[in-house]
């Protein structure tokens, strides 16, 4: 016979950490996730009810079934699996283990989740990202994005951390892991500008002022480049040859 351990009903939600790809949709008006293994065709919002992969129509997590959202305990070993080739354009999730659940050794699988935070980490270059960008993949109706500096972005579909937060809802906070790039932070640090955040509808803070205007140079930069390229072919170059 085989002893099933007690049920559990813990006070708070249980919090675990996962890693997905941020994606946008392809108007650009809303922002999910999806799962880097099973169920990873399927995007989620930051608040989300799992369903069964295979069409099964018990509700997740069954215990004959490996449906259902899954996490681990620690935020190291979720950061591990952003080692590997195939993760290192995910993001890091923590998130509230929501509903039924079924507790594992290193992790939980379970039928609702909220996600709080996602950390996005370096570019690509290994600078710190001031937005997410069109990763090059996608799903039907949706781009997969990852972490850009704002010299890498190229004229890519992108959008900053703040920007993608706005657009998922639910009360996400999207923050940048490697830190700000040392020009913003020391232009911040000189104007003397407060830290906290400011006042206004949106209620952004500095550093995500700071990451809407870089992406924003970053287009100008990309725009002028591209005039100074036309500007150089002469008046053929523009279509009127």
């Amino acid at each position: 016979m085989r002893l099933r351990l007690p049920a559990e009903r813990p006070t708070e939600p249980p919090t675990g950490y996962k890693i997905a790809h941020p994606v946008l949709s392809h108007d650009g008006t809303r922002a999910r996730f999806t799962g880097v293994s099973l169920g990873g065709a399927l995007p989620y919002g930051v608040v989300a009810d799992a369903a069964c992969v295979y069409g099964r129509r018990h509700r997740p997590p069954a215990r004959l079934c490996d449906c259902g959202f899954h996490c681990v305990h620690e935020r190291a070993a979720a950061e591990a699996l952003l080692c590997t080739a195939e993760h290192r354009g995910a993001v890091l999730l923590e998130v509230s283990v929501l509903g039924a659940y079924i507790r594992y050794e290193r992790g939980f699988r379970y039928a609702r989740q909220r996600v709080r935070t996602a950390t996005v980490g370096p570019c690509a270059c290994g600078a710190p990202a001031s937005a997410l960008a069109d990763a090059g993949w996608g799903r039907p109706g949706w781009r997969a994005l990852t972490a850009a500096c704002a010299g890498c972005l190229h004229g890519r579909t992108a959008v900053t951390c703040a920007g993608f937060a706005r657009l998922a809802g639910a009360g996400l906070r999207v923050v940048a892991g490697g830190g700000w790039p040392a020009p913003v932070a020391a232009a911040v640090a000189a104007s003397g500008a407060p830290t906290g955040p400011l006042a206004g509808p949106e209620g952004l803070g500095v550093p995500e002022l700071a990451a809407e205007a870089a992406l924003l140079q970053a287009r100008l930069d990309w725009f002028q480049t591209q005039l100074a390229r036309l500007g150089e072919r002469g008046p053929g170059g523009l279509g009127h040859g």
